[in-house]
């Protein structure tokens, strides 16, 4: 998951997102014709636009590079 910081007032914890998101669901009617969506999948998503909720804007939002996740090796 990618972690954001606004440059200008140094927030980490607050962003609006807009993002377009590809997925695959299974509806699945009832006889009575209500709906209930099962199995859903993501097939791609992509971030046109993030803005830092505290100054309202997306021109201070940068992406911060996450350490890597250290894993565990049994010996």
């Amino acid at each position: 998951m990618r972690r954001y910081r606004c440059t200008n007032c140094g927030n980490v914890t607050r962003f609006d997102v807009t993002s377009v998101v590809r997925s695959r669901c299974f509806y699945h009617y009832s006889v009575a014709g209500d709906l209930e969506i099962e199995e859903p999948e993501e097939l791609s998503r992509v971030v046109e636009e993030v803005s830092c909720r505290w100054c309202a804007t997306p021109k201070f939002v940068e992406i911060v590079a996450e350490e890597p996740q250290h894993t565990v090796s049994e010996a």
